[in-house]
């Protein structure tokens, strides 16, 4: 069965290195608006999406991101875009919930030629007092956890093999 939707899902990869050039206005408006009609707990819609083009503050999230792991290293590899989902704690699904948005992202930027990686690491950033200003700066107020970063941008270079399914995947009953 052939499937365009389908076909996305099986042919998205996580893409480790990005040219310089920003996401299309017309594809980041369709990526962000698929981000909001991912499913959540009793359709609470717990998460926010922060979306970070400008370079200053997409430097001020490298460096966090990069200090959690100890590093300064570039933990974006290099994409323009950042697109922080965050999650509303007080919501007992609240990273499922987030995480749910952040799979819509994925495959929606793969489905309008945009690539993607998910970054960890956002609780910790946001759990800082740095974090905390940040949101409050960005005019967000309440109690939010981070659940993900997920870098925008096109490729440079091929993009990554797809590997083979386990073995046991699936267990039908």
């Amino acid at each position: 069965m052939t499937n365009p939707t389908l076909e996305t899902l099986k042919t998205r990869r996580s893409v480790r290195s990005y040219l310089p050039k920003q996401v299309d206005e017309d594809a980041l408006q369709a990526i962000l608006e698929a981000g909001t009609y991912a499913a959540t707990g009793m359709n609470r819609q717990s998460p926010i999406i922060v979306c970070v083009q400008d370079p200053a503050t997409r430097e001020t999230l490298r460096r966090m991101n990069a200090a959690v792991m100890g590093s300064d290293g570039d933990p974006f590899y290099g994409a323009p875009t950042v697109l922080v989902v965050l999650a509303d704690k007080n919501i007992r699904t609240c990273v499922e919930d987030a995480s749910l948005v952040i799979g819509n992202l994925m495959n929606a930027a793969f489905s309008v030629g945009v690539d993607s990686c998910w970054i960890h690491r956002a609780k910790e950033e946001f759990d800082s007092d740095e974090g905390r200003a940040l949101l409050a700066s960005w005019g967000i107020t309440g109690d939010y956890v981070g659940v993900g970063h997920l870098i925008l941008g096109y490729r440079a270079g091929d993009l990554p093999p797809v590997r083979p399914r386990k073995e046991n995947y699936i267990y039908r009953v």
